[in-house]
């Protein structure tokens, strides 16, 4: 058998390969249009345990589906933050997740108050939030990671008018027989939560 006639069989099968492969690939690629993708939250760990940091979804094209509210914040200048969830896990964590909305008419920037004095490694961020137990009399501050970072929302900056921001922010669990808290957010009106999990 010549060389010649060896490269030829070998460019022969590289090209079914191809061909099949480009076969494969396009049969796959019309599963799923038309249902909205699954959610699984990804999960970011520090050294500290297991912190799980929820990432918004960023698939616009997709209606979002309404989620339950459990209170609403009212804070100024027409924001207003929608609690979704205050949700306890087996790492010991409480993480409350919502949304921030500005439902007024113009741009609102007046987020600094939000990082409140603790975690200045955060920068713009949402990490001056606080959980009260008020029957164990003990408040829970934000969770941080090893470089002092907040495990919260960060970097809202400006919400223009209409604009919904997403929100969490992670907390210690208080001990398991405390079942609502008091959330406290710089600018808005206290709210009491009710701890699922």
């Amino acid at each position: 058998m010549s060389i010649r006639y060896t490269v030829k069989v070998q460019r022969g099968v590289a090209a079914v390969f191809v061909a099949a492969l480009a076969l494969a690939l396009a049969g796959c690629g019309g599963e799923g249009q038309g249902k909205a993708p699954q959610k699984t939250p990804s999960t970011s760990k520090s050294a500290g345990g297991g912190d799980a940091k929820p990432q918004p979804s960023t698939n616009s094209s997709q209606p979002s589906q309404p989620r339950q509210v459990m209170t609403t914040m009212t804070g100024e200048a027409g924001v207003v933050l929608d609690i979704h969830s205050a949700a306890r896990d087996a790492s010991g964590f409480v993480t409350v997740s919502g949304q921030i909305k500005n439902t007024g008419d113009k741009p609102f920037g007046n987020t600094a108050a939000w990082r409140g004095n603790e975690l200045k490694a955060s920068g713009v961020s949402v990490a001056g939030v606080t959980l009260v137990d008020k029957a164990g009399k003990k408040r829970y501050y934000v969770l941080r990671d090893t470089e002092g970072r907040c495990l919260c929302t960060t970097g809202v900056v400006i919400i223009e008018a209409g604009q919904s921001v997403p929100f969490f922010a992670q907390f210690p669990a208080p001990p398991a027989s405390t079942s609502e808290v008091e959330f406290n957010f710089p600018t808005f009106s206290s709210a009491t939560l009710k701890i699922s999990g």
